[in-house]
């Protein structure tokens, strides 16, 4: 398990999960006001700020927390061993937090008041069946990798799965309980009506669930050291110095 202190991570996953969340919400106002009444290329341009977004910022922090950002996930790695209980005790509320003043900050960025409650009613049948798919889809992804020695890949692996979810699901795969409140403090593309917010934690819930079996019947035997390089591998190296400047090699000149 990882050797960085536990405030250091928390911090690591309240200022990833701000930053998601304003990825997020930030990208969708944006394509409100480049492509008014556009939805197909609204959807589009915040598909896709999203996925970048999300791949730089689990290569920020991931090295310090394991870049979770989700509660789901941070609760499907405690069961496996990655981290303790009371680790994700820890994160779940420091996710929420960070979602939250991400989505905030959005508003803010775009000259909108700081929070507005959202009215995007979302909480439809094929919607909540599309978050269990969406939310199982990306454990899956995430402890795949790891079970396969292959968390290094997992930053675009994750940021590919979420762009593609975008569309093949009919939510727009929130698969995130952190994030889905978060969007609740915006009424913009993005947000969803604070009575649509509660099923869809239950689906990702369930998707998180469904996951965890799959996991069991398709990689049966993985480890506590494995987990623990979820979402990325985060063995305490942030922890060790910085080399000297006088250390660092430096090309060599061809001219």
């Amino acid at each position: 398990m990882t050797s960085i202190t536990l405030w250091r991570r928390l911090i690591a996953e309240f200022l990833g999960s701000a930053l998601l969340a304003a990825i997020v919400v930030g990208s969708g106002i944006a394509a409100q006001q480049l492509s008014p009444g556009n939805i197909g290329l609204e959807l589009l341009q915040n598909a896709l700020a999203t996925g970048a977004g999300l791949f730089a910022v689990i290569l920020i922090f991931g090295a310090l927390s394991g870049a979770h950002f989700n509660p789901v996930v941070s609760v499907v790695d405690a069961a496996f061993g990655g981290i303790s209980w009371r680790d994700a005790g820890a994160y779940v509320p420091v996710q929420i937090a960070g979602c939250i003043t991400g989505a905030v900050a959005a508003n803010v960025m775009f000259a909108l008041p700081a929070v507005s409650i959202s009215t995007h009613q979302r909480a439809t049948g094929p919607h909540l069946f599309a978050e269990v798919i969406a939310t199982a889809g990306l454990v899956l992804v995430i402890f795949a990798l790891a079970r396969n020695h292959k968390s290094a890949y997992t930053p675009a692996a994750v940021a590919a799965y979420i762009t593609a979810a975008y569309f093949f699901t009919s939510s727009t795969s929130f698969a995130n309980p952190a994030i889905t409140i978060g969007r609740i403090f915006s009424n913009t593309f993005a947000g969803i009506a604070p009575s649509s917010a509660p099923p869809f934690i239950v689906a990702q819930v369930i998707g998180g669930a469904v996951a965890v079996g799959l996991i069991v019947l398709l990689y049966p035997g993985l480890t506590a050291d494995e987990a623990s390089d979820v979402v990325f591998p985060h063995d305490g190296a942030a922890d060790a110095p910085l080399p000297a400047a006088s250390d660092i090699d430096r090309p060599t000149s061809h001219n």
